[in-house]
């Protein structure tokens, strides 16, 4: 909640602070996050093995923060389905399957960006 005796910098600063803490929250206590970030290290370190160029790295991290963000809004549509109505409820239950959905498109592109950018220099080894 807005602190009305906050200026606008001490608001930017505590609106940072809440940000880092669901930050930390996220990539503490969610699995999905952190099979992500797992995901996401296996693909930095091909990167490098690979030695792959700039626009490929923009291109990676770009799609590693899109499947992150993915799984975090996930996360807290979940959180707050759960939080209306705790118990089973077929409507709750579709709002979180089509939530379920958002993670898998942003995880399908990042396979297909990680195909544009592997399968070829794969393909040099053999």
């Amino acid at each position: 909640m807005k602190n009305p005796n906050d200026g606008y910098l001490r608001g930017r600063l505590r609106s940072l602070k809440y940000a880092f803490k669901g930050f930390y929250i996220l990539i503490t206590t969610e699995d999905s996050i952190k099979a992500q970030l797992f995901f996401a290290l296996i693909a930095t370190i091909l990167g490098f093995y690979f030695n792959i160029s700039e626009t490929e790295w923009c291109l990676q991290f770009i799609v590693i923060g899109l499947v992150l963000v993915a799984e975090a809004a996930n996360t807290a549509i979940e959180e707050l389905a759960d939080f209306v109505h705790p118990k089973f409820h077929v409507k709750i239950g579709l709002v979180k399957d089509i939530a379920a959905g958002i993670p898998t498109f942003a995880a399908l592109i990042s396979l297909i960006v990680a195909g544009f950018i592997y399968i070829p220099k794969i393909s040099l080894l053999f």
